[in-house]
């Protein structure tokens, strides 16, 4: 059935005031936010540590950038124009191997009598030199009703998910392990604060957070940075910090990305942190051994959220990391490319979904698998 737009024109020109009063409100919010940060930017890490002592997670943790560095700390290179930005970069990233991987899904179709699902998990691969090509390539993993039957809670979209997300740490860590030596840089596409599995059975809560700490640990042991890139990042453990660090009691859940918006040029990024997330996620300790800085990638758009392993910061290794994320950044344009390439290489439509299914169909009357689809399915197939 189509949209109908004039209707939900109708509705929205009713609602105006009420996106006018979230703007205001808004505004508002980050005012008052502006006016701790003024504050908390000259606090020492001894003053933070003695304002949150009777707190039991205070959003994130100074690290040594707080007693050392400003708030927002610039980037040195400005440009005229692209081209010389593009020239820095290739000067950064030559004889850098940088890589990236990316998943995409079809969960079981509930129509169809038999329940698969697919996972394909794509990666793309850099050298950044003459003498070495690119690797670009996919990996495909059929689930059928037998690894249903096995999963953690027998829920067939989340055990879809779960092989996906596994499926992208996997092939981090086999780049970690590749490039143990070398020049290399890895991108997660993500964060390495599950929080979104809080409402998860505690078996599928373990799943993700071991397979998190397994991938920070392979970077600590290789020495191979990796870097968890969220683009559009709404979390708030800095804004957190901030206000308890400041004695604000009426805690504003503003965004972090939001705050630092109009307070950065392009290049420049946040002071490091620790995370200290209070979520409800049965198992957090290693949150702390995540590192969060922003940084501004694009003119208009709000920073990136990097999150990255402590042993970066230990070893100084870290600015190294964040010029290497700035050039792939020049080199797409805002975003950085290996994940670029990675999204492009996995990515599934509604489309390839109808293609599996038709093919799945065929194939099961070629082997005579008694494969059935419900009325309705079969009614808006008909009609469409």
């Amino acid at each position: 059935m189509p949209l109908y737009a004039n209707r939900v024109s109708d509705i929205l020109q009713k609602r105006s005031q009420d996106f006018l009063n979230i703007e205001a409100q808004t505004r508002l919010e980050l005012d008052a936010l502006q006016q701790s940060l003024s504050r908390f930017q000259d606090l020492s890490t001894q003053e933070i540590e003695q304002a949150i002592v009777d707190v039991g997670h205070s959003g994130a943790l100074p690290t040594s950038e707080q007693d050392a560095l400003p708030f927002i700390v610039p980037f040195e290179h400005q440009w005229q124009h692209h081209k010389a930005s593009r020239a820095w970069a290739a000067h950064k990233l030559r004889n850098v191997t940088t890589f990236a991987a990316d998943g995409s899904q079809i969960t079981p179709a509930r129509e169809m009598s038999i329940q698969l699902g697919l996972v394909q998990i794509g990666w793309f691969l850099n050298p950044h030199t003459t003498d070495m090509p690119y690797e670009k390539d996919v990996a495909v993993e059929l689930l059928t009703p037998q690894e249903f039957d096995g999963s953690v809670d027998r829920d067939t979209q989340r055990e879809v998910e779960w092989r996906r997300f596994n499926g992208e740490v996997d092939a981090a860590i086999s780049f970690l392990e590749r490039y143990e030596g070398h020049d290399a840089l890895a991108f997660f596409d993500g964060s390495f604060i599950v929080s979104f599995v809080g409402g998860m059975m505690p078996e599928r809560q373990k799943q993700y957070t071991e397979a998190v700490q397994t991938l920070l640990a392979k970077s600590a042991e290789t020495k191979v940075p990796i870097i968890g890139y969220v683009d559009n990042s709404f979390s708030s453990d800095l804004v957190t910090l901030m206000q308890y660090s400041t004695g604000r009691t009426n805690i504003i859940r503003s965004s972090d990305a939001a705050l630092l918006r109009s307070l950065m040029k392009w290049g420049d990024r946040s002071r490091i942190y620790r995370c200290d997330r209070d979520d409800e996620v049965l198992d957090k300790n290693y949150y702390r051994n995540v590192c969060i800085t922003y940084l501004k990638t694009t003119s208009n758009n709000p920073p990136a959220r990097l999150e990255f392993p402590y042993w970066m910061l230990e070893t100084d290794l870290h600015e190294w990391a964040l010029d290497i994320v700035r050039a792939e950044c020049c080199v797409g344009l805002g975003y950085p490319y290996p994940l670029e390439t990675a999204d492009a290489t996995t990515v599934l439509t509604m489309a390839d979904r109808e293609r599996f299914q038709r093919m799945f169909q065929n194939f099961a009357e070629q082997q005579n698998i008694d494969l059935r689809f419900s009325r309705k399915s079969m009614s808006k197939r008909g009609r469409r």
